[in-house]
């Protein structure tokens, strides 16, 4: 089988900044990691492959700096690593990144199944896989929590609920997204890690995959941030002494006289 991952690299910490002109994130001099989720989707992949054989494709869009986090998926087993990295992806919203990541699905050719995480942790909007299956005109089913069968042009998997799951069954090739609770990643094991040390991760620009320009980026964003802010929090605290029945009658007044001020 033929099985391609989306990747995407995030902030690896919440203390992030914005550009205030373009209101997107600053990833340069940012530590970024590969999004949590997808290390689950990587991991999902290779199992697929060591059942069933085949090849994982590893692809993100980002800057040139996220060919290094691709070759951390290399160590893992992954087979091969792409980067769609180009000015004119920057600012992409989900559309844009979608449109992008389908042209570069295209570029590499015949493929199986394509693998995400459920949603990124930098935007927990969960849209990039199922937009994605839309434009590749492909079925897709999200938030697989276990793979109950592969076979030739078929896959049978369970789609997690509020209530429990679905069993849900498509024809091949597809995408999915998958939750935690599918797998354990693996850790990375010396043979891969002196594999992913000379591995040459292949990096696309927009004009490589034939993307118009126009779809992509800011250009082929219809959403665009307004404002951001960071949530101030005040806190107030007050301790309240005495014996139980004099602190539960000063907390009493206490509360009465914060509703009265409310009410007023």
């Amino acid at each position: 089988m033929n099985i391609i991952v989306c990747l995407k690299q995030v902030p690896a910490t919440t203390e992030v900044k914005m550009n205030k002109e373009t209101n997107t994130l600053i990833r340069e001099n940012n530590e970024s990691i590969i999004n949590p989720f997808d290390t689950y989707a990587v991991e999902e992949g290779l199992c697929i492959k060591d059942e069933h054989g085949g090849k994982v494709t590893a692809l993100s869009m980002g800057m040139p700096f996220v060919a290094d986090l691709l070759k951390e998926t290399i160590a893992l087993g992954v087979d091969e690593g792409v980067l769609l990295s180009d000015r004119a992806f920057a600012g992409a919203d989900t559309l844009a990144t979608s449109y992008a990541l389908s042209m570069g699905v295209k570029k590499l050719g015949q493929y199986d199944l394509i693998i995400c995480g459920k949603q990124a942790t930098d935007g927990d909007t969960a849209q990039v896989g199922p937009s994605l299956a839309e434009k590749l005109g492909i079925p897709h089913t999200t938030y697989v929590r276990k793979i109950e069968e592969i076979r030739e042009g078929y896959i049978r998997c369970q789609r997690m609920t509020e209530d429990g799951y679905e069993v849900i069954e498509m024809p091949l090739p597809a995408i999915i997204t998958v939750v935690k609770e599918i797998n354990e990643p693996r850790l990375p094991s010396i043979k891969n890690m002196m594999r992913a040390k000379k591995a040459v991760v292949s990096i696309l620009t927009a004009e490589d995959v034939g993307a118009d320009i126009e779809k992509c980026g800011l250009k082929g964003s219809p959403t665009q941030v307004v404002q951001t802010f960071v949530p101030v929090h005040n806190v107030n605290s007050e301790m309240i002494e005495g014996e139980p029945e004099e602190q539960a009658k000063k907390l009493v007044e206490k509360l009465l006289s914060m509703h009265f001020e409310k009410a007023v």
